[in-house]
């Protein structure tokens, strides 16, 4: 296969690059950790459109091993923006990774119901085409997100608890099959599978366009208050409440943050709250604003594209990234105590010592106001239920400078949600739901969504992958079937 790339005989040879090419290094470049900076395949695929997509997957799936084999033919990846930090979740080492980013193009239909969204875009790109016209999207909190990875692992917004994961504001997801057949999976055509691409991610084709409704929206109020970490029962009070309301203010949104750094050998908390209406501190937001002392205060009137670049300030590219994520029940005796887990296993270890760490455990509300819109929406694969009440989506992110500090870090961070496992079986707060796109390489967020879902989505797999190209020669990511080399292979 590589051979045949590298030949004469290659149908794209403005846009396949290989490793003496100055635009493959730019590519590697420009993935956000350092981990997958380091992958490097053997050439790097940039589609310029669905047809590009399209011949490439009936040239690559020709190289796909036989029957039940388990050789690996010629692999490839999907990288979107490239945002998902663990190595080779969308870089491959010698093969080919399909780097979608030149298909990034943001239209709005002429009704203003409608934007549709090449899957190589950035949440940068669509903020500042729908900001223009006074329009709003759910999509990602952070402007270097790509659309695609967010949306196909379910997808927080600050419009969740409106309008609920961004993957259930999907009408329409254009998608290259295995076969290399270009298909639109929506209500009507293909359901099943519109269905599993709300959430099962890179199973089961190469998703071109997602078309996602759009609103009317004008400014948002928002921005970042940062507090001394003396202020933290008040904050856990502030966001247990928050979470627990009856009467959920679904314009509020809010992340909880508790950073440490080693250079300053000290924690703080900092609180990102969004109020969707525009209006200027909201009651609903103000047992967090009116927590003093407010160290920083950047909370404004302002529109998506601005909140969300002011996000991505904090997270800088090139450093080693580390995301691990759990699900707790809504109780502050749990999140004081894991707190209180962290803080003390990373003074007591040498973690706290790692040059350039940067340590976050971060909270997020995930109420039945959030859960809730799924079945109004055609329903998505993340089974998640209102009736489980307020959960806590729990995460722990690391940045650190040096692959020689990587065990500990990751050590650190297992024992920490160890113990506070442990406490929250103890107080019937465990819950086993995995969020994509927090979760680890060393998580199944997929089996997390339980057995019924999970059977679901591997009998999507099998319909519209029989050979199972995306469980064998696509293994970034998190796949269906054990070492994605048992699924969807249909032999006589």
């Amino acid at each position: 296969m590589l051979d045949f790339l590298a030949s004469d005989a290659n149908p794209f040879p403005k846009i396949v690059y290989f490793p003496q090419n100055v635009t493959y290094g730019q590519s590697l470049q420009s993935y956000w950790s350092q981990q997958e900076q380091k992958v490097t395949p053997s050439c790097i695929f940039s589609p310029q459109n669905t047809r590009d997509v399209s011949q490439a997957v009936r040239i690559l799936s020709q190289y796909q091993p036989a029957g039940n084999s388990t050789t690996a033919g010629c692999q490839f990846a999907i990288r979107g923006a490239g945002h998902t930090p663990f190595a080779g979740s969308a870089n491959i080492e010698d093969g080919v990774t399909i780097d979608m980013r030149s298909i990034r193009a943001v239209n709005v239909n002429q009704q203003k119901t409608v934007v549709s969204v090449g899957a190589g875009a950035r949440w940068s790109g669509v903020y500042e085409v729908l900001d223009a016209v006074g329009l709003g999207v759910a999509g990602g909190r952070i402007s270097d997100v790509g659309v695609g990875g967010l949306i196909l692992g379910g997808g927080m917004s600050y419009f969740a608890p409106r309008y609920g994961f961004v993957c259930d504001q999907v009408v329409n997801y254009e998608i290259v099959l295995a076969n290399g057949t270009a298909v639109n999976a929506n209500a009507s055509s293909n359901a099943d599978l519109w269905f599993a691409l709300k959430g099962g991610s890179n199973n089961f084709g190469i998703v071109t366009r997602f078309d996602l409704k759009v609103f009317q929206q004008g400014n948002i109020w928002g921005g970042t208050i940062y507090n001394p970490i003396e202020t933290l029962p008040t904050q856990i009070d502030a966001f247990v409440q928050f979470n627990n309301a009856t009467d959920y203010d679904t314009n509020a949104a809010m992340i909880n943050t508790y950073g440490y750094t080693s250079q300053m050998g000290a924690w703080s908390v900092a609180n990102l709250l969004v109020y969707t209406k525009g209006i200027v501190n909201p009651k609903v937001l103000q047992p967090f604003t009116s927590i003093r002392p407010d160290l920083i205060n950047t909370m404004r009137l302002t529109n998506l594209s601005d909140i969300t670049a002011e996000q991505t300030k904090g997270a800088p590219y090139g450093l080693r990234q580390l995301f691990l994520t759990r699900t707790y029940g809504n109780s502050a005796p749990l999140l004081s105590r894991t707190f209180a887990i962290a803080n003390s296993t990373l003074t007591s270890t040498s973690t706290s010592k790692i040059p350039g760490l940067i340590y976050a455990l971060v909270y997020q509300p995930l109420p039945a106001a959030i859960t809730t819109h799924a079945s109004t929406s055609g329903g998505n694969a993340l089974n998640l239920s209102p009736n489980s009440g307020p959960q806590v989506l729990a995460l722990q992110t690391i940045q650190w400078a040096n692959a020689a500090d990587d065990a500990l870090v990751r050590a650190t961070a297992n024992s920490i949600f160890e113990q506070a496992d442990e406490v929250a079986d103890q107080m019937g707060m465990q819950r086993e739901w995995i969020y994509l796109n927090y979760a680890d390489k060393s998580q199944d967020p997929l089996g997390s969504y339980g057995e019924g879902s999970l059977g679901r989505l591997r009998s999507v797999s099998e319909r519209y992958d029989p050979q199972g190209v995306f469980q064998r020669m696509v293994p970034g990511g998190f796949k269906l079937f054990a070492n994605g080399s048992d699924g969807g292979v249909v032999t006589a």
